[in-house]
């Protein structure tokens, strides 16, 4: 396996597993809010690489046989003008997607991503690095856990109809 920035010969592929992706969230969403939208394919890739262009960002890729098993994509969001009233806005990475593909999980890839997408946030001068995990994903939480994050933002949901 061989991590390696985005090339556009994988669009096939990373759409492939951002549908991977949302397919395990539908089956985890105790809310049932979450959807696969019939264009989710065709334009969540390209919505996810805009932004990591837009934003000083990359994505990379895990491969192996030349194909892409899995992805990561972290951008650099800049701040909002009323941020800087109550928050010091240090330079920060965002994690916007990570995706190993179900046959190959535990393997040592997630990690891998993470190491690099990790390097390339130092490399550009990030302080911190910023992830949403949904609060159901608790295989997501725990690899987060291990990597070193921890929680800073607790969102609450109440289904009132």
């Amino acid at each position: 396996m061989t991590i390696i920035e985005y090339e556009d010969k994988y669009l096939e592929d990373v759409k492939d597993l951002l549908v991977e992706l949302e397919e395990y969230i539908l089956t985890i969403d105790e809310d049932e809010l979450d959807q696969l939208h019939p264009d989710y394919r065709e334009k969540m890739a390209l919505f996810d690489l805009k932004d990591v262009k837009d934003y000083a960002g990359k994505c990379y890729l895990a491969i192996e046989n030349d194909k892409a098993i899995g992805l990561i994509m972290g951008t650099i969001p800049p701040y909002d003008e009323n941020d800087y009233l109550d928050y010091k806005c240090p330079r920060r990475g965002r994690i916007t997607e990570l995706i190993v593909t179900s046959k190959i999980r535990s393997n040592g890839v997630g990690q891998a991503l993470m190491n690099k997408m990790e390097d390339y946030f130092k490399s550009v001068g990030c302080e911190y690095i910023i992830v949403d995990v949904f609060a159901y994903n608790q295989n997501g939480i725990n690899f987060y856990d291990k990597q070193g994050y921890h929680p800073r933002m607790h969102t609450e949901i109440k289904k009132i109809k």
